[in-house]
């Protein structure tokens, strides 16, 4: 076969007349060399990516992993109280009255008094007016600048809730002038609290506020 002879022709004589021509194969080289480019460079692309995060790995690069955000805490006001200091006993003068038929209730209460360092004012029955009106625990009383200076709180803290054998003591306010306070004993008054609850009475009365949590 001729090398001017087309593919297909083989074997076969032929002549340009116009009317007939030969088929021509269409060549595939570079279709292969473009699908071969493609593969080469995804093969490239995958190795960059995997040689990228082999170097991360190794070299503590990774980026960290997402973190829940904290968590917001409401808003916690603590409102400040100026807290002036409790008086001290020897700034309280009492009245101690008894409003019962124990003999001698008044100034063993009195004595008991003074031993803790208050003042005694007077030391007396207690008035008729008030007998049949004072409960059984007994009654603090005093002007409204005893509650204010704290004077009827810490007298308080003494003969307050002795329990039930003892009773409960009243406290209350009375329109006058002064800063005495008047303890009138009832049919359930008995001893004083002993100073370690008063203790943790008065530490309760000067405590500050509790913080947030």
């Amino acid at each position: 076969m001729s090398m001017l002879t087309p593919p297909g022709m083989s074997g076969k004589h032929y002549r340009v007349t116009g009317d007939r021509y030969p088929r021509m194969r269409r060549t595939r080289r570079r279709g292969r060399l473009a699908a071969g480019l493609v593969a080469s460079l995804a093969v490239l692309a995958l190795l960059g990516y995997g040689t990228t995060q082999l170097v991360d790995v190794f070299t503590g690069q990774t980026e960290p992993a997402a973190q829940a955000a904290p968590a917001v805490e409401p808003e916690c006001e603590v409102t400040e109280v100026e807290r002036p200091p409790l008086p001290d006993p020897s700034a309280i003068t009492v009245n101690v009255y008894n409003a019962t038929d124990r003999t001698g209730l008044a100034r063993d209460t009195a004595d008991a008094l003074a031993e803790r360092g208050f003042l005694i004012g007077e030391v007396d029955n207690a008035p008729e007016e008030l007998v049949d009106t004072v409960p059984a625990g007994g009654l603090l009383r005093g002007a409204d600048e005893t509650e204010e200076s704290g004077a009827l709180q810490v007298l308080g803290s003494h003969v307050g809730d002795g329990g039930a054998e003892t009773g409960t003591v009243e406290t209350g306010t009375v329109e006058r002038d002064g800063g005495e306070l008047d303890l009138i004993l009832g049919e359930d008054s008995g001893e004083l609290l002993d100073e370690p609850r008063v203790a943790l009475l008065l530490e309760e009365l000067t405590a500050e506020p509790e913080a947030c949590p």
